[in-house]
């Protein structure tokens, strides 16, 4: 866009223009799905990922709170850990064949074989636990806020933040997350959209819009918010579903108009 201005100079009027950066449009993307699959509904889904044929999923709640594999094709539950009832499970994510996962407002997360899910550790952190994923390098965190946090896998030391903007516009609420081809994926909470994110800058450059991915017919009192986002990188296939949701989606991406 283009700002005329004008100057007052010694008894002459000079009138120039000054070009603005015009404000860039973020793309968005609606979906086509692919395929669909069961999910349990009562799993009160704040993890998921998907390796080697599988599922692993984090569900929460006091007293629920689990971390899960799970069969995609049948949606049956094939091994199960279940948290103890004072932690409130959140985020998972898989890194050296370990399973990491977050609890909300206790500081504490577990570590896990990933074949057997045995417990091997704990470590801590300063913020409340909502979403985890890595980049191969670092863990990166959400916490319910509009920063991302990113943590050294050995140490759990906070390398680096940085604020997730939408138009120069924190966006807040950041849940539960997936690397995906160099961006994070990140659920916003309470919204059907997911959130594209550059991991270098923070800035939002896409945003997909879920809206409707879930019939009505689906719906029931218990039946929450879209929640958990995982990537088959072998296969590139995009899964997704919500917390209490009966059904899984495999879904692709399209551009909007």
């Amino acid at each position: 866009m283009k700002t005329s201005f004008l100057i007052i100079l010694s008894g002459l009027i000079i009138i120039g223009f000054c070009q603005e950066k015009a404000q860039e449009t973020i793309p968005t993307y609606g979906y086509r799905i692919i395929n669909v699959y069961p999910h349990d509904k009562d799993a009160f889904t704040q993890g998921l990922v998907y390796e080697d044929g599988y599922l692993y999923e984090g569900t929460g709640r006091f007293g629920y709170s689990s971390l899960r594999k799970v069969e995609l094709e049948t949606g049956t539950v094939v091994q199960i850990h279940k948290l103890s009832s004072e932690y409130f499970g959140e985020g998972i994510t898989i890194f050296n064949n370990k399973i990491f996962q977050l609890t909300w407002q206790s500081y504490t997360g577990f570590v896990y074989d990933k074949e057997n899910f045995l417990f091997l550790d704990n470590f801590y952190y300063s913020t409340e636990g909502w979403g985890i994923t890595h980049d191969g390098n670092y863990f990166i965190f959400s916490d319910g806020t509009a920063t991302l946090h990113f943590l050294d896998p050995e140490t759990y030391q906070e390398v680096k933040s940085i604020e997730v903007q939408a138009e120069n516009t924190p966006v807040i609420n950041l849940n539960e997350l997936e690397f995906i081809k160099g961006e994070i994926f990140a659920n916003v909470l309470p919204t059907d959209k997911i959130a594209r994110i550059d991991p270098e800058t923070g800035k939002v450059v896409g945003w997909i819009n879920l809206a409707g991915l879930l019939g009505p017919d689906q719906y029931n009192p218990q039946v929450n918010i879209l929640n958990g986002i995982a990537y088959d990188s072998k296969n590139g296939r995009l899964f997704v579903t919500g917390k209490f949701w009966p059904k899984l989606f495999e879904i692709e991406l399209i551009p909007s108009q």
